[in-house]
């Protein structure tokens, strides 16, 4: 039986159909038909075009990563009303010395390859401080790849340095940046992210650092808040704001939906999305990025069940092992108040689906 005929006997009409068969056969889908597919596509039917464009992309593969965490601050200059993690809001305030960060280094699980470094956004602190930072972590792993700072926290560092976009990252750069992390992308839509986190860098500069990370060779992950006060209109502007520049930088490695967690924090009146929408979201996300190589659950944010559940809906990495080395979600109510997750239960996970996993690693920059 052919495929559309199968989809016209479940109730869908020839349009919708139409679309389906247009996703199968990869071709470009737009603003309005991602709307379509959000607002009128069953689940089962959303997860079946995922995992099709991800069989494509990567086969009966699950990426992960040895990983640990470094937050070096949560004292931070911005008032985001979705943050359960700055000292404003949590009242439990932390701003680590370079030997206390270098100790973590140190402390690292054996076979660690990579290490992500995000936090607040400090005050007065610029780029000699990340720069020495980067260059003592070097010194201490050559071998570790560095995803460090997100575009927001690199706003501020070349703001406070007078330094161009392209100045600094060639700073950090050579002294042992590897690649951007994708945080602080929250909403583009202006109206919602005035509402969500009004002093925050604009939608206009997390765009144009990661254009500038990329034109240098600095990959890069995109990410989006999902779940709050925005539209599924905005939720679509955002997945296209990221396709247009990955069309012209092909330089985003992957795309992380990030589910808004209402624990401790002003928009603790807000519901949290379902497990349902959850699903949706990361197959639109994956029907849509058409020009992202991967879709990843970030599994300290969904949980482990729900990340398992992702793999039918088009994602293909469920990020690392983490090692308790993050709060950002544990202090905003995920369930795993001290994520860790064994390679051994990575593979679990994988075999469940009829997959196998695959260890991400990166090339060593001297």
């Amino acid at each position: 039986m052919l495929f559309s005929d199968t989809f016209i006997e479940s109730g869908l009409d020839a349009d919708l159909v139409a679309l389906a068969r247009k996703v199968l056969d990869q071709q470009r889908i737009t603003r309005s038909e991602g709307n379509l597919l959000y607002r009128s596509f069953p689940p089962g039917i959303l997860a079946y075009l995922a995992d099709e464009v991800r069989r494509r992309k990567h086969g009966e593969v699950v990426y992960f990563v040895r990983n640990i965490h470094l937050e070096p601050t949560n004292i931070c200059i911005h008032h985001c009303r979705f943050c359960s993690y700055s000292a404003r809001v949590s009242g439990k305030a932390w701003d680590l010395t370079m030997e206390e960060m270098c100790q973590k280094i140190r402390e690292a699980p054996p076979g660690v390859s990579e290490i992500h470094i995000t936090g607040a956004v400090a005050r007065d602190r610029g780029i000699d401080h990340y720069a020495g930072l980067l260059r003592d972590i070097r010194r201490l792993r050559p071998d570790i790849h560095i995803k460090a700072f997100s575009a927001i926290e690199l706003d501020h560092i070349f703001d406070v340095s007078g330094l161009s976009d392209e100045e600094g990252l060639k700073i950090l750069q050579s002294a042992g940046l590897d690649s951007i992390p994708g945080g602080g992308a929250e909403i583009f839509e202006p109206s919602v992210r005035e509402r969500i986190c009004p002093d925050k860098s604009s939608s206009e500069r997390w765009l144009a650092i990661h254009r500038s990370a990329h034109q240098l060779g600095i990959p890069s992950n995109a990410t989006m808040l999902y779940g709050h006060i925005e539209t599924i209109e905005d939720r679509i502007d955002h997945l296209d704001r990221l396709r247009c520049l990955q069309d012209e930088t092909n330089g985003f490695r992957a795309f992380i939906p990030l589910k808004f967690k209402n624990k401790r924090n002003e928009l603790s009146d807000v519901p949290e999305t379902t497990l349902l929408d959850d699903m949706k979201t990361f197959s639109i996300s994956r029907i849509y990025l058409d020009n992202f190589p991967h879709l990843k659950a970030y599994w300290p944010m969904l949980g482990k069940d729900a990340t398992r559940l992702s793999l039918s809906f088009g994602v293909d990495d469920i990020d690392g092992t983490i090692s308790d080395s993050t709060r950002i979600y544990s202090m905003a109510g995920a369930n795993d108040q001290h994520p860790v997750m064994a390679v051994e239960e990575m593979e679990e996970m994988a075999q469940v689906m009829g997959r196998k996993t695959v260890e991400r690693k990166y090339e060593v920059r001297f």
